[in-house]
């Protein structure tokens, strides 16, 4: 099973954009998770397509189920 923290953005255009973490620790400790997400607005790191980071969206794990096939 694959799993993501996405932390989720609002941008300075009024849009949305995200940053994703490959298999984040868990439990999710929510408080450094705030703690990072008002970092990367701060620093402002990342951005996305839709401009820079202002405020904070939300956060959140999502998981999926990958079944590879062997089908030569």
């Amino acid at each position: 099973m694959a799993k993501v923290l996405e932390l989720q953005f609002k941008t300075d255009s009024g849009k949305s954009g995200k940053v994703t973490v490959n298999d984040p620790v868990e439990p999710i400790d929510t408080v450094q998770v705030k703690a990072a997400m008002d970092n990367l607005i701060a620093t402002n790191v990342f951005g996305s397509s839709n401009g820079a980071f202002v405020s904070i969206e939300g956060a959140r794990v999502v998981e999926r189920n990958v079944t590879d096939y062997d089908v030569l």
